[in-house]
């Protein structure tokens, strides 16, 4: 068996654009794995294209030889989207390898320890703040402009079945100090402070949260890389009296992680943005989190296991990082079930209504937890004609 080709589809996902890698065989197998173009100036489609031709020709079944081939060529310039480049290509060979066996993508290492995946609600009321016209005014969902309705929303995720969610800081009040991650231009982001009202806002957010969804959620809260080391650090103890589940933050600096999580009792999740073995490793050896996220598409699951088994090795829970579409999502229920050492996993509560579109097979939520897919491959396989017949928006 070999690579023919391998080429990318790309569809309208609401606020971001949903995108594909289709790999063909010489067998007429196809695999598949999704992939996000959105962050930095872009340019990962034409990387796998550039990679698509280096494996042209190579059984996809050495899913390894190809990883560490591709990752070879691009050591000097390692990381980044080269890195998000190389896991799509591997991700689309996983699939084929299991298609080819007749098994599920999580039989090829070790099988799945697990049937049901416990969910969280990610970006709960989040993108019905940011992306008001499309969240409110095309997909009709309640808006989210007060504290009472961030209360219902908490209401909602408890109706829905969730056992956790997840927010981020939302400007409610006229004249509030609006949110930034940290990697968008807009005026101050470079500043990266917490002054006490905002540290104020980020409570209130909170608490609302709490009485409304009661004492036995799991509530997260995402900081992004909005602070420095300083402003994480206040905001970690200033929410200590809300017994969070985790508060998530990004630094690229292990001690000064690990320096907040010692400095507070609210649990510390992280390392998103991270790619690959070595880098985890340090965050690690610092014991500088709780929950370890690792991000399947743009790490290749392959190397996510590796992450995963190194986290084992220091006592420490992973957790995928999945804001992308159902393709994506069903690659890192894979992860989940295939590893020991699984928390609870990223899934968007809110998104468009023809996301399921996009594949043969959508993920299937029962009472707020995912069943793990058996069929072989991913378990799905992506609708070309419903893809083709979305194309990005302009933006």
């Amino acid at each position: 068996m070999r690579i023919a080709n391998i080429e990318a589809l790309h569809a309208d996902g609401g606020w971001r654009v949903t995108s594909f890698l289709k790999l063909t065989t010489d067998e007429g197998l196809t695999g598949w794995s999704e992939f996000y173009d959105g962050f930095g100036a872009g340019g990962l489609s034409d990387l796998i294209r550039r990679f698509g031709e280096v494996v042209k020709d190579m059984d996809p079944r050495d899913v390894g030889r190809i990883s560490s081939a591709l990752h070879a060529i691009s050591r000097m310039a390692a990381g980044g989207i080269n890195h998000q480049a190389v896991a799509a290509i591997e991700n689309a060979c996983l699939d084929v390898k299991a298609k080819a066996l007749g098994v599920p993508v999580y039989a090829l290492f070790g099988g799945a320890m697990r049937d049901r995946l416990d969910l969280y609600w990610s970006h709960c009321g989040s993108f019905r703040v940011w992306q008001r016209d499309l969240f409110e005014k095309e997909l009709g969902l309640p808006p989210v402009r007060t504290l009472d309705d961030v209360k219902e929303l908490g209401r909602e995720a408890v109706r829905r079945g969730y056992k956790a969610l997840k927010s981020n800081p939302l400007v409610l009040a006229e004249g509030a100090r609006p949110f930034n991650p940290g990697f968008r231009i807009v005026p101050g982001f470079l500043d990266r402070q917490a002054d006490a009202r905002w540290v104020g806002q980020v409570c209130d957010v909170i608490a609302a949260f709490r009485e409304g969804a009661g004492a036995n959620m799991g509530i997260m809260f995402d900081l992004n890389f909005s602070q420095r080391t300083d402003g994480f650090l206040r905001i970690a103890q200033a929410v200590e009296p809300f017994k969070l589940a985790w508060l998530e933050m990004d630094i690229h600096d292990a001690d000064a992680l690990a320096l907040v999580r010692r400095s507070t009792k609210t649990p510390i999740a992280s390392l998103e943005s991270l790619y690959g073995l070595k880098q985890f490793r340090p965050f690690l050896q610092q014991y500088a989190v709780d929950v370890a996220i690792v991000d399947v598409p743009w790490n290749g699951l392959w190397e996510s296991i590796r992450i995963a088994t190194l986290a084992d090795a220091f006592e420490v829970d992973v957790a995928p990082h999945n804001y992308y579409g159902d393709l994506a999502t069903l690659m890192s229920a894979h992860f989940c079930a295939a590893v020991p050492n699984f928390r609870i996993m990223e899934y968007e509560g809110d998104d468009v209504p023809w996301r399921g579109e996009y594949v043969t097979h959508p993920p299937v939520v029962e009472n707020g937890r995912l069943v793990v897919p058996t069929r072989p491959g991913w378990g799905a396989d992506v609708n070309e004609e419903a893809v083709r017949a979305r194309p990005p928006r302009k933006r």
